[in-house]
């Protein structure tokens, strides 16, 4: 192959003792077809993977997509096709229908470490001159699949703000199939209780993600890792319109000297927050995932389980409250060291290290954990992490008509040359319509942690704020 190739490894990655600590390795091009087409070689690994065929009956994920550059130039995303890919022992490789991205996961049920070696996705390289100097990167995300299925919302007799509900607070409302809803008293509804959780109006149209069907989500929030990766691949015109996060406490740890500089960060492992909506949007386009709903939010949470009183998102109403010690700040090897058995940890107001508001790296409290059960490692049904605490959700309201015409189309993997995303029917950076906040984070009360709790469901932020984060989601 005549190409002269600078290979650059972009990972992106959380370092979890019981967690993923993902890893892209040993890049080439391999089998060159001109003028068509050429396949990218890469290792792939990382911990605690699964898959189940009873119970949630579910796997976790890569969410892999390449970024190349020709002759040090703009970066920009490379097609893959639905062809020519070669998976390694014990894997699968389904590339989306779009051709933005890849999802890599076991072919049968197991668990514990996942080495692939030699993987290979194609690329159609288009006009791309064989003959120039390319730069290639290839970046991961650990995903978790959310089974097709019904699941029900709101409900019981605890006191979460504005939860949905069935003709009465106490019973629950089950989504069976994503056909429209009404939303009304004798439908799903929801009282005015919170501080937004929307207009009572309707319905949830037909092409509204609703959760019935099966769904990708990121099992951690973003890191902060994850944003300077997206950010290094930006110009100097989109990384001067991009709100960098301002390192100014409460865990970030992300600085960038401006100009074509590169971002840093000494905190690589935990969750970026200070994440403002622009900004939020920009990521998911880039890298091809979109919001997830509150529908979808509360089906990660609890799965095909029936709703109870006060349950947080690993599934009952059991909820830590002494203050967390923390060792290794900062550092991939960060852990708690008072973690409470036999009942859910969170990062929240109660738990705050010293009282301090700030994330912790994802993860922790798998990691952290006496016994890997849902309950000590804050884990949702599905094993997706932090849903409950650390940083606030963000997510498509229905409370809102600029939510409810929300269609779930994904990013393209492209944001446009002033930094911004550019997919139809998304909330508007401008004004936040349409987008609100599940989950609650470390300044918050239990309450707000609470998988019904819709205190913030219409909440339409724009600017940063330093308990808001972003999760990326992914229809299967």
């Amino acid at each position: 192959m005549k190409t002269k190739i600078t290979l650059t490894l972009a990972l992106l990655f959380c370092f979890l003792t019981n967690a993923n600590n993902i890893t892209v390795s040993n890049i080439s091009l391999e089998n060159l077809n001109e003028p068509d087409w050429v396949q990218i070689e890469f290792d792939l690994s990382w911990e605690n993977s699964w898959r189940l065929s009873a119970g949630p009956s579910n796997w976790d994920a890569a969410w892999v997509f390449v970024k190349y550059r020709v002759n040090s130039g703009n970066w920009q995303h490379a097609q893959l096709a639905q062809t020519d890919f070669v998976a390694a022992s014990g894997s699968t490789i389904d590339i989306s229908s779009d051709g933005v991205g890849a999802y890599i996961y076991r072919d049968s049920d197991g668990s514990g470490d996942l080495n692939l070696q030699d993987m290979r996705l194609r690329w159609d390289y288009g006009s791309v001159n064989t003959n120039d100097v390319l730069d290639i990167q290839v970046f991961a995300i650990e995903m978790v699949y959310v089974p097709e299925g019904a699941f029900s919302v709101g409900g019981t007799s605890g006191d979460e703000n504005s939860k949905f509900f069935n003709g009465t607070e106490n019973i629950s409302y089950e989504i069976t199939s994503e056909n429209a809803i009404t939303v009304s008293p004798g439908s799903l509804y929801y009282n005015n209780e919170g501080n937004t959780p929307g207009d009572q109006l309707g319905p949830i149209p037909l092409d509204f993600p609703k959760g019935f069907n099966a769904f990708y989500l990121m099992k951690y929030e973003m890191s902060q890792a994850q944003f300077v990766g997206f950010f290094n691949t930006l110009t100097e015109t989109q990384k001067t319109a991009i709100d960098v996060p301002a390192p100014i406490g409460n865990g970030n740890l992300i600085t960038w000297s401006g100009g074509s500089s590169s971002a840093t960060t000494t905190a690589p492992d935990r969750s970026a927050n200070y994440i403002n909506l622009a900004t939020a949007m920009a990521y998911l386009d880039w890298s091809g995932l979109r919001f997830m709903t509150e529908l979808e939010y509360e089906k990660a949470c609890r799965g095909p389980l029936p709703p109870k009183p006060g349950e947080f998102a690993w599934g009952n109403a059991n909820i830590n409250a002494t203050p967390y010690t923390i060792i290794n700040a900062d550092q991939p090897t960060e852990l708690i060291t008072n973690s409470q058995v036999g009942t859910g940890n969170a990062l929240y107001f109660s738990t705050r290290p010293g009282g301090q508001g700030q994330t912790l790296r994802n993860g922790i409290f798998a990691a952290s954990a006496i016994n890997k059960n849902r309950e000590e490692t804050g884990g949702s049904y599905y094993g997706i992490m932090e849903l409950s605490g650390n940083i606030w959700e963000s997510i498509i309201s229905i409370g809102n008509p600029a939510g409810r015409n929300y269609t779930g189309l994904h990013g393209n993997g492209s944001i446009t040359a002033n930094g911004s995303a550019n997919v139809a029917n998304w909330p508007s950076s401008g004004t936040g319509l349409g987008i609100g906040l599940r989950g609650a984070g470390y300044s918050n009360p239990s309450i707000d942690l609470r998988i019904s709790s819709r205190r913030l469901a219409n909440f339409s932020y724009t600017v940063a704020f330093s308990d808001v984060g972003l999760r990326g989601c992914r229809s299967f």
